[in-house]
């Protein structure tokens, strides 16, 4: 499966019994035999051009750290100024100086995004905003163990780069995006359902970090070409659920 989008979505509901024992049976064999052959259809999409980190605005200092897959990357749109960090670094810049990095790659999942950042050391920021979960799914990773990785992360930010606040994407609605079809649709779907209520559940135990959702339906008209990411106005409404946020978390 390559690399897809992860970023936020509507609450999920919950998985009934008999449906989530049929998921279980069903995932590891639909994963890896129509995966492998979707994915040799999806046309691979480049990470788009443009910086990723600098200076802009006046106003209160505020660093920013974005981390992620392809998602945080910006696959989807031709530039960064249309991608995540460019709609939310104008944003920013209308109320503070605003020094910002991205970190992010196609194909990263959890634990590689970690190892990019240590790799990186960017400098020290006070929020993080992730977008991360997606490729964790499609390579299989157990629930459990992401939990495990998302904090080895969570913690990492914390600890060495001096975060405050975290901001979570919560896992996109798979069995929405037009590229999958048939079984590994239903099952992709439901796995993103599970962990994204998984995710949403683990943050507000650990009281640290926050689960940014967005109320969007994804079809072909805000898709990108491939099927996996999303255009321009989905990247827009990430951005601005973001910036509220922060405006009411941190008074910026």
């Amino acid at each position: 499966m390559s690399d897809t989008h992860s970023f936020p979505q509507i609450h999920p509901a919950p998985l009934a019994g008999h449906s989530a024992l049929l998921h279980r049976l069903c995932f590891y064999p639909v994963l890896f035999t129509q995966g492998p052959y979707v994915k040799m259809r999806t046309p691979r999409l480049p990470e788009p051009e443009g910086a990723r980190s600098g200076v802009v605005g006046n106003g209160k200092p505020l660093r920013v750290v974005i981390v992620g897959d392809s998602s945080a990357a910006g696959v989807g749109v031709a530039h960064q100024k249309h991608a995540l960090s460019g709609q939310l670094t104008r944003r920013l810049a209308t109320r503070t100086r605003l020094d910002w990095d991205l970190v992010a790659k196609c194909g990263n999942t959890t634990p590689m995004a970690l190892r990019q950042l240590k790799s990186a050391n960017p400098a020290r920021a006070d929020v993080a905003i992730t977008g991360l979960g997606v490729n964790d799914i499609t390579s299989g990773t157990p629930l459990g163990t992401w939990l495990r990785q998302t904090d080895d992360l969570i913690d990492h930010l914390k600890d060495h780069l001096g975060v405050r606040h975290v901001y979570m994407a919560g896992i996109p609605p798979l069995s929405q995006f037009p590229r999958l079809q048939g079984p590994l649709r239903w099952v992709l779907g439901h796995q993103a359902e599970r962990f994204d209520r998984a995710l949403r559940d683990h943050l507000g135990a650990r009281g640290d970090a926050t689960w940014i959702t967005l109320d969007v339906s994804l079809d072909h008209s805000n898709m990108a070409e491939d099927g996996y990411h999303p255009r321009e106005d989905v990247y827009a409404e990430w951005a601005r659920t973001l910036s509220d946020r922060m405006a009411i978390d941190l008074g910026v």
